[in-house]
């Protein structure tokens, strides 16, 4: 299983490299630990907008399941 190592930004929710569950992590450091992946997001979610941020959610594998941000954004197109 992939593991975040806190590269990127933002938080992330992870299943917990510690063991069962999930994790919200920012800079690597753990947050907030859920038996549930999703009160492990609304958690996450919760944090990210809180510090204007993204949240990154992975998949039990480690990869990205989806994202969403929360801070300021540039505008994409011109107009």
């Amino acid at each position: 299983m992939a593991r975040h190592t806190g590269r990127g930004g933002g938080v992330h929710t992870t299943p917990n490299p510690n063991g069962k569950g999930w994790v919200n992590q920012r800079g690597g450091e753990v947050e907030s630990t859920h038996r549930l992946k999703a009160r492990a997001v609304e958690s996450g979610r919760a944090q990210a907008m809180a510090q204007e941020t993204e949240h990154t959610i992975h998949n039990r594998d480690g990869t990205i399941g989806y994202k969403n941000s929360y801070g300021n954004d540039p505008r994409s197109s011109k107009g």
